[in-house]
């Protein structure tokens, strides 16, 4: 039923005074007629309370409009139009009724509705056959003519059956010459396709082996039937069946291979192979020759009757044997698919194993439906069967073999050259992994869309519909464009971040690594422009796939204001990070003290700076707990050297010691090279009790200001020992009190530690 509002019931009305008026006004001219409808319609639209308004003749004439370009509508309105033109004149005046409004069904009720109609369907279906076995008319049987007919159809069968088999047995050392080749190639592993394009080639040779018989057996046939249409019909009935059979035996050919094993694409054993061909054979022939001749041969010779109980009876023989079959080696294949999973490719080992739990449900589910099909209508049942299997055989394999290339692709990789591998470190990987992912992605489309013709092959599912008219048509759009969306994003990220990587990277002309400043900048930036575009992309995503993005922005421009409220300390680690870093206060890999902690910076983010201590403890220190920190490589690195020597020496002799040492150490190469300019020394810069000390200062590289340190105060040590200058002695006093000695002082003299 139609769904009409208000206007629309209006417009039903209307619109039938107006084609009343013009069926009474056929002598008037088509202008005549429009102006007189016109008038007929101001007439029969006002109400008895007036006539209606502009606005509900414009909301009649879009409901009018609504009603013709809808195919239900339309058709609905047609049909009460010539129920109305049909009705006697002496009845009332036919009135158009708007169709009620159609209440949704639940999905129970939908449910319910289709079983009741398949129910139906079935039930009728078995009346019909009954009917045919019980009520059809009876047919004289004719000894003579029923003989005759075998024999000419016995000499074609014979005939072709030798011929075919001639020219397959011709072919076999050719069978044997492609096999050899192809395992030989494949054994190498220089070209996979090897192997696979040798199997195809048979199967294309199979192929027109069997044309080649048909075109013999059509040329027999017209010279075996002895003039007699009757003949002829049979005989054509026989090579209809011949094709099929033989077609499909083929097929199992390809798969199993049992006198060729090196064209066998699975990991088959001979026995194996032999007994599901062998079996797979008896049973496609059984089914072929028996619902497309024996059925239609004893129907036509004998009578309707007897063809239809031989039907039934060899095709319930035959769904019997096929589910022993089945079931006897559900196990056995179960556990064959299972050791095929194991060798295969990770993503074919998913669908295998899926299909080796199943398979047994689906062999029986396939030879119930031929059984039942072939109930009601035997050769179209059978021919509808065989098409929909070789389909679907043919886009599993399609499906498979681009599946599979993709596979091998996404396992490989691209080398650039030297020179942008020097230029842009990163880019062969990113470019790798965006091409792995595109590929996944085109081989998960590929597994939808054998599973869309895998419905469509088997008609539960109108894919040419669903793509032109259904909601294909915009889901293949919004695919495209997410397509297209994430790999113009990918470009982008690949392009901008590569620009930031060859900044941070030194170029084969020798330029030199910028500054950690630099480094520093560019890898938050390059992080923040990650954030952007993947926040954009995002975005536009959900806006493509029917997601309103408006609600979304409001809700978190308040989030963020909500956020910034109980954030404050981010947002200062933030911008306190921000300054520290334009001010070049530290970079990564420089040596800093902040607070108590001393160590090597080895991360910097917009909100913390990571430190490692020489004791191996990682620090995360947040940019506002900053207030000060010192820096060591700024610029250069600078040390004060100064020794304490006891009060006895002679003041001269250490300091000319003193340089002494320093003169033997400038005089190594690499110490050198740490030292700035010359040493300064101070002379005597402090004086105690028990000594003096002496000072030198050194202004070295950033960080070698330790290493020239311990070099000084190695060679100190053995110039002060080679002139017997001595370190200060700490004096110890000691007082005593007693009975016989009133008072006593002993000085004991301990060396100073060094």
């Amino acid at each position: 039923m139609l769904d009409l509002s208000p206007p629309g019931r209006f417009a039903f009305r209307w619109f039938f005074v107006v084609i009343l008026f013009v069926s009474q006004a056929q002598a008037v001219s088509l202008p005549a007629a429009s102006v007189a409808a016109s008038q007929t319609q101001k007439q029969s639209a006002t109400p008895e309370n007036g006539e209606p308004s502009l606005d509900e003749k414009k909301a009649a004439y879009a409901a009018l409009a609504n009603i013709l370009q809808n195919d239900e509508s339309r058709q609905e309105l047609i049909n009460q139009l010539r129920t109305a033109s049909e009705s006697p004149s002496t009845t009332a005046e036919p009135v158009l009724i708007p169709p009620g409004e159609e209440q949704e069904k639940t999905v129970l009720e939908s449910v319910t509705n289709v079983s009741r109609h398949f129910g139906g369907e079935f039930l009728s279906r078995v009346e019909k056959l009954q009917r045919n076995i019980a009520d059809a008319p009876h047919k004289p049987f004719n000894q003579h003519t029923f003989f005759n007919a075998l024999s000419h159809f016995a000499m074609l069968a014979v005939a072709l059956f030798a011929f075919y088999w001639l020219i397959t047995w011709a072919m076999t050392p050719l069978y044997r010459r492609m096999g050899k080749w192809g395992r030989a190639k494949n054994s190498d592993h220089t070209n996979w396709l090897h192997l696979p394009s040798m199997i195809l080639g048979a199967f294309i040779i199979d192929m027109l082996l069997l044309g080649l018989a048909l075109f013999v057996g059509q040329i027999l046939s017209d010279s075996l039937n002895a003039g007699s249409r009757t003949i002829a019909y049979q005989q054509g009935l026989f090579l209809n069946a011949f094709a099929l059979v033989e077609f499909f035996k083929t097929i199992l050919r390809l798969m199993f291979s049992p006198r060729f094993p090196q064209l066998r694409f699975f990991h088959l054993s001979d026995a194996r192979a032999r007994y599901w061909n062998t079996r797979l054979s008896w049973l496609s022939g059984l089914i072929g020759y028996g619902l497309l001749v024996i059925v239609p041969v004893v129907s036509n010779q004998v009578n309707v009757q007897v063809g239809a109980l031989v039907n039934v009876v060899v095709m319930g023989l035959i769904t019997l044997w096929a589910l022993y079959l089945i079931f006897h080696n559900r196990r056995t294949i179960q556990r064959e698919l299972m050791n095929l999973a194991d060798r295969s490719l990770a993503f074919f080992a998913l669908f295998i194993r899926a299909f080796a739990l199943v398979w047994h449900w689906l062999a029986s589910a396939y030879f119930i439906a031929l059984f039942l099909f072939s109930m009601f209508n035997p050769g179209d049942s059978l021919k509808f069967m065989m098409s929909a299997t070789v389909r679907s055989l043919a886009i599993i394999a399609i499906g498979a073999l681009i599946s599979g290339i993709l596979t091998r692709w996404i396992s490989k990789t691209i080398i650039l050259s030297p020179d942008l591998r020097r230029n842009y470190p990163e880019l062969q990987h990113r470019l790798n992994g965006w091409i792995s992912v595109m590929l996944k992605l085109a081989r998960t489309l590929t597994v939808f869309a054998v599973s869309l013709l895998l419905l469509n092959a088997w008609n539960l599912f109108d894919l040419w519909h669903w793509l032109t008219e259904g909601a294909g048509v915009k889901m293949v759009d919004v695919i495209i464009r997410i397509v297209m969306i994430l790999f113009f994003s990918a470009m982008g990220w690949t392009l901008l971040a590569s620009l930031i990587e060859s900044r941070l990277a030194s170029d084969s002309h020798g330029r030199p690594m910028p500054g950690a400043r630099t480094r520093t900048l560019l890898t938050l930036f390059r992080n923040a422009l990650a954030v952007i575009i993947s926040t954009i992309t995002i975005m536009i995503l959900l806006s493509e796939i029917g997601v309103n993005i408006a609600p979304l922005l409001a809700g978190a421009g308040a989030l963020g204001l909500a956020i910034s409220f109980g954030s404050q300390t981010l947002v200062k680690d933030i911008i306190t990070g921000i300054f520290i870093q334009f001010e070049n206060g530290m970079n990564t890999g420089d040596l800093v003290t902040i607070g108590a902690i001393t160590g090597t910076v080895e991360r910097m983010s917009i909100r913390s700076v990571g430190v490692r201590q020489d004791t191996g403890a990682y620090h995360i220190i947040p940019w506002s707990s900053i207030t000060t920190f010192a820096n060591f490589v700024r610029g250069i690195g600078s040390f004060v050297a100064n020794y304490d020597v006891d009060r006895r020496e002679d003041s001269d002799r250490v300091n000319s010691t003193l340089q002494a040492a320093v003169k033997e150490l400038m005089q190594d190469q690499d110490i050198r090279g740490m030292v700035i300019g010359e040493p300064s020394f101070a002379g005597l810069v402090g004086l105690t009790n028990q000594g003096f000390t002496v000072r030198v200062s050194f202004t070295t590289q950033p960080l070698k200001q330790w290493t020239v340190r311990f070099a000084l105060d190695n060679m100190v040590k053995k110039h002060f020992d080679a002139a017997g200058i001595k370190a200060p002695h700490q004096t110890v006093q000691v007082m005593q009190t007693g009975t016989e000695t009133e008072a006593a002082a002993s000085f004991i003299s301990l060396p100073a530690p060094d």
